[in-house]
């Protein structure tokens, strides 16, 4: 049904977006040639009238998605009515009529007034009853010809006759019809000068009509005279076999067709030749001022024929899908030229949540979204409201699909929205995909026309937004540092991860390093030293060498320097557990050098931390971004006695090995206590980080310093 659908649109969008050719009014054809054969005329009557065109195309396009005829060949014959023939010869032969047989073999010998109870013999009756229900199928098809052919190979050459009586009178060597330049036919060809067609066709059709309201004939039959002449009278007829919704269509289609056209060919037969005889020839041809009469007429027959279609909205079928069906709903409202209203009604659906438990949902929104990309791919007028609904519920279905190499294309039709729809996209894949995967699906942005950037950018700020409404804010008491920290949780890593959207290009770097300082100030609010040092890890080198925005810059800088002097602490203290008592005197000594020059780098990385407003910034900065500050102030409280005190702490530990490192303990006291760098202001009353366990700490290395003898507690800042 989605494919003939598909092809009711294209046929009728194809006649509706293209400029109708020109072509000569009936009146002026018979102005200039009273000859001129009927199906010339029928030609210009229907290039005279738009709807016209479009239910013929209609008509054809049913013709075409009828059912094949060929499952319903009855199969040759040995003859005409045979075993009927056979017994009747052999009735005259023994002076004994078969009971309940017809006597005569003329093709009216069943339908007579005075045989009604005469008929044929069973095989001839069931063959008879085939032929019939294959000519309607062919019919139904538009296979006339093909209906011919059977009544020929039938036996029934008189029938083949009445079927061929359907065509209209061509005659093309006295038509003064326009030949396009792709026409086969050569004028002084032989089937150019032959005619061809019913030159009594109204006649013909007269007899149609009696046949198709003849009771003594079978309803198919009866069927089959009335879709060869469909009229309103016969409609009932033709209406009786119609088992499909489309048998109704297709019963309403032709009835209307040949409605159009008999009205059109009697508004002009007195000036035409076939019509009416010399009649024309006598009173000549000229046009009668019968124009608005005529267009008063038309608009009456279109506004039937609309009401005609309307009314197949809930007419009641006998097989197949129902008249509410999706697509049945689609090809009215295609044949009805009200594709906006059927956008407009779907989508409305889609925001009440009508069609969601629908075992269709997901076909219906995929064809519905793809005929909102038609329409807007040939120009033709689309709700821009209804189209980003239709667009976003076909995107959830992609998205529940799993097919996700086909949402960048889909998003890229919503206009002003793709943008941030495409990004929520790439949002949702959280932790789902790798790095390559996420390449990858931001590459399909540029693929489909996005703006690439803007998608990486949105992303990272959505997946930022998203883990920051799980993760606990960075308040309350300060955390304490641990060497072993529990690895990342999901919402932790999902943070981590987001800067990969802003890494994946260059231009988007100044938005990556800005990100990049958000999230290390959450993680390092939170004492989680590790990740963010992951965090860091993952980030392209070149993000080192940014100088603009200022600010930014400066505060990612000094992050880094953070974590060289965190990692010059770390490796001290496994150079310290490399100590082995079993050690000879040269390995000692190595030992003892790598130590030794160790603890000074780390003590110099320290000193120049704590001496050069880390994380301070100016105070114009701090005015404006109050939550920023706050953050760097926490970070500060954290990292500053953390620093100091277990700087302090290796120092006096390796004094035995290194006697030089009490005096150097001491000696950062004096960083500490400088009013220039204000270090004390980032101890804080909680235990652990308060300044007087600092100065706790302090005391025992001046009391060590007395170790050595004598009573001058500064003494060890002179012997060195």
């Amino acid at each position: 049904m989605e494919s003939d659908t598909w092809a009711l649109l294209q046929s009728l969008m194809s006649l509706r977006k293209t400029t109708p050719p020109e072509y000569p009014h009936p009146r002026e054809l018979l102005a200039s040639n009273p000859y001129t054969p009927p199906a010339t005329l029928a030609q210009s009557i229907m290039h005279s009238s738009p709807l016209l065109s479009e239910l013929v195309v209609v008509r054809e396009w049913l013709h075409d998605s009828a059912p094949s005829p060929v499952a319903l060949d009855p199969g040759a014959t040995n003859g005409y009515w045979r075993f009927t023939r056979n017994a009747v010869l052999q009735g005259k032969r023994t002076g004994r009529t078969g009971t309940g047989l017809v006597s005569e073999l003329d093709p009216d010998a069943v339908n007579r007034d005075n045989v009604e109870e005469k008929g044929l013999a069973p095989d001839d009756a069931a063959y008879e009853k085939a032929v019939l229900q294959a000519l309607y199928a062919h019919v139904r098809a538009g296979q006339l010809e093909e209906a011919v052919d059977l009544c020929r190979k039938a036996n029934q050459p008189w029938r083949a006759a009445s079927i061929r009586g359907a065509l209209l009178f061509q005659w093309r060597a006295i038509a003064n019809e326009p030949i396009g330049v792709d026409a086969m036919v050569d004028e002084d060809s032989e089937e150019s000068q032959q005619w061809r067609g019913n030159v009594r066709r109204r006649l013909w059709k007269k007899i149609c009509s009696q046949a198709a309201l003849s009771n003594a004939l079978s309803p198919t039959e009866r069927a089959l005279y009335a879709a060869l002449a469909p009229t309103p009278q016969t409609s009932l007829s033709l209406k009786a076999v119609a088992r499909t919704w489309e048998d109704h269509l297709w019963a309403l289609v032709s009835l209307a067709c040949e409605e159009r056209l008999s009205v059109g060919l009697s508004a002009i037969e007195r000036e035409c030749f076939w019509e009416n005889g010399l009649g024309a020839l006598e009173s000549g041809a000229a046009v009668l001022a019968v124009g608005t009469r005529e267009e008063e007429a038309d608009e009456e027959w279109e506004h039937e024929v609309v009401q005609a279609l309307e009314s197949l909205s809930s007419v009641q079928v006998a097989e197949g899908a129902p008249a509410d069906n999706p697509y049945h709903v689609s090809q009215l409202h295609i044949i009805l030229d009200r594709t906006d209203a059927l956008l407009e009604a779907f989508a409305s659906g889609l925001q009440e949540g009508t069609y969601v438990s629908s075992p269709e949902y997901t076909t219906m929104t995929r064809f519905f979204a793809h005929l909102c990309l038609f329409l807007q791919m040939i120009d033709m007028p689309v709700s821009p409201f209804a189209t980003q609904i239709i667009l976003e519920a076909y995107l959830q279905v992609l998205e529940a699909a799993g097919q996700r190499d086909l949402i960048a294309m889909y998003a890229g039709a919503l206009g002003d929205n793709a943008v941030e729809r495409y990004a929520l996209f790439l949002t949702s894949l959280e932790l789902s995909a790798d790095i390559n995967e996420r390449r990858l699906a931001l590459t399909r942005a540029r693929e489909h026309g996005l703006d690439i950037e803007r998608v990486a950018i949105v992303t990272a700020e959505r997946t930022i937004e998203k883990a920051f409404t799980i993760l606990p804010p960075a308040k309350g008491p300060l955390p304490f540092v641990t060497a072993m920290e529990p690895p990342p949780n999901g919402p932790e890593w999902l943070l981590v991860r987001s800067i990969e959207w802003t890494t994946f290009l260059e231009s988007t770097y100044d938005t990556a390093l800005e990100q990049t300082n958000v999230i290390l100030r959450y993680f390092l609010g939170h004492g989680r030293v590790q990740v963010a040092k992951s965090l860091l890890d993952m980030l392209p080198p070149e993000l080192g060498t940014l100088r603009e925005p200022e600010e930014e810059a400066t505060e990612y800088m000094h992050y880094r320097q953070f974590f060289g002097v965190w990692d010059a602490l770390a490796r001290v203290a496994e150079c310290e557990a490399l100590e082995q008592p079993q050690m000879n005197k040269e390995t000692r000594a190595a030992w003892l050098s790598d130590y030794k020059m160790l603890i000074e780098q780390a003590r110099e990385q320290v000193v120049k931390l704590l001496t050069t407003d880390w994380l301070l910034g100016d105070a114009e900065s701090r005015a404006n971004n109050a939550k920023r500050q706050r953050d760097l102030t926490r970070i500060r409280q954290i990292f500053i006695p953390e620093l100091i005190i277990r700087l302090h702490a290796t120092l006096v530990n390796s004094r035995g090995r290194i006697s030089e490192n009490l005096k150097h303990a001491l000696d950062l006291v004096n960083v500490v206590a400088d009013s220039r760098y204000r270090l004390y202001d980032d101890f804080s009353a909680q235990a652990g980080r308060r300044l007087g366990d600092y100065l706790g700490a302090v005391r025992q290395a001046v009391l060590a310093g007395l170790e050595g003898g004598g009573s001058d507690p500064f003494r060890i800042l002179t012997v060195y």
